[in-house]
């Protein structure tokens, strides 16, 4: 077996803690998480730490967005498809009630929110990070829209800021008391695009 480079090894070495840090961090939340901690249980020093992650934020900033990406590639997986709508939200509806008021996820966001209020560099980064978040869904409704040939209600970016309120919303609900429905914002997707109306003709 071919001896790994210095950057794949790196790279390897980067992958592991954010792994280990990403089940630390949903398990154990933020509090109680140190860039210590986390070294020990991936098996790797201090300093291999401490050179990938200058902070425990920056390295929770960084947790957070592999989440984001993760829970996004699954999602737009889900609604991707020349199936019908109903079949696609059906799938969105099992997606959010497996993922809406996860316990570990939701209190996570909570936590390094309340965190991030008294840091201008760490609020400004979980702003961007919003935004981003914003922007994909924003992108993944305007697909939607476009695939059905109607123009919805609102602007495509209002669209995923009221669809994300909703759902962070539900999901701190959902992290206390589990037998909400999902179903909320299955029906608030459903209610918008009922509400759009049909593309013109070019």
């Amino acid at each position: 077996m071919a001896r790994l480079t210095r950057t794949e090894s790196q790279a390897r070495t980067r992958a592991d803690l954010l792994a280990t840090a990403r089940d630390m961090f949903l398990t154990d939340g933020y509090a109680k998480t140190s860039l210590d901690r986390v070294a020990e249980e991936a098996g790797y020093s201090k300093g291999a730490v401490y050179s990938n992650f200058r902070t425990k934020s920056a390295l929770c900033l960084e947790v957070l967005a592999l989440i984001h990406e993760t829970k996004f590639l699954e999602l737009r997986e889900l609604l991707d498809g020349e199936d019908g709508l109903d079949a696609r939200l059906e799938r969105f509806q099992g997606w959010a009630e497996r993922t809406l008021g996860d316990v570990g996820w939701t209190l996570l966001e909570f936590e390094f929110a309340i965190v991030a209020r008294d840091d201008p560099d760490l609020h400004a980064a979980l702003v961007s990070s919003l935004a981003m978040m914003r922007g994909a869904v924003a992108a993944q409704l305007q697909a939607l829209a476009d695939s059905m040939r109607i123009v919805l209600p609102m602007s495509a970016e209002d669209a995923a800021t009221t669809i994300l309120s909703l759902g962070l919303g539900l999901g701190i609900q959902r992290a206390v008391d589990p037998g909400i429905s999902a179903g909320l914002i299955t029906d608030a997707v459903r209610a918008m695009l009922a509400a759009s109306r049909p593309l013109p003709e070019r």
